[in-house]
């Protein structure tokens, strides 16, 4: 269990997916809010206020520069993942900044960047299906699993798309605090999907 004082940086950049971030900063605002000892905060990249993938236009916490430490790194996906994954000089650092978390967190194409950074070699992960080819160019030696909401593999916790990073959360939170305090972050977002239409997986 995660004592009091648990950190939770979101990288956010140019392009990301809006519900890739909001989604888990959700869970772990949510559970912030409900007396859980964690902070959770944003890290623009190249600037503190950046446009999101679907137009959102929206200012991180700090800017890159001033990042603080973390316990457990977010690494969102997003059409800006193509452009990221080839920025030498911000590989370069957040390879080093997730050199010192405990947890490698990664939602939908996010994982191509983990891969590009070496958090994925020789693990099992997952990511947007449709993205699978992207992703698996940067992250050679990794199994993925494409029918999984999440995989946790030791220290690295990927998820698929968009709204799995919700569940991703909720079980990482879980695994952190304890389910109880996960069920009420649940309830407290009244988070119980049922789509109108079913799955169409």
């Amino acid at each position: 269990m995660a004592e009091h004082g648990f950190s939770i940086a979101i990288v956010l950049f140019p392009g990301v997916e809006e519900l890739d971030f909001v989604g888990p900063w959700e869970v772990f605002s949510m559970a912030k809010l409900l007396g859980t000892g964690l902070d959770v905060f944003t890290l623009g990249w190249p600037e503190k206020r950046l446009t999101c993938g679907k137009g959102l236009v929206v200012e991180a916490t700090h800017a890159w520069a001033d990042r603080p430490p973390a316990d457990a790194i977010i690494v969102p996906g997003g059409k800006g993942t193509r452009t990221l994954v080839n920025e030498d000089q911000f590989l370069a650092e957040l390879r080093a900044y997730m050199a010192d978390a405990n947890w490698h967190v990664s939602v939908c194409t996010g994982a191509a960047i983990l891969g590009k950074i070496g958090f994925l070699e020789g693990r099992r992960a997952t990511t947007n299906r449709s993205g699978i080819d992207f992703v698996r160019a940067h992250a050679p030696r990794t199994e993925f699993l494409q029918d999984e909401r999440y995989v946790q593999d030791s220290g690295v916790v990927t998820s698929a798309g968009v709204s799995a990073g919700i569940d991703m959360s909720l079980w990482l939170l879980g695994h952190l605090f304890g389910q109880d305090t996960a069920r009420d972050t649940q309830r407290a977002m009244e988070y119980y999907p049922e789509p109108p239409y079913g799955t169409t997986r």
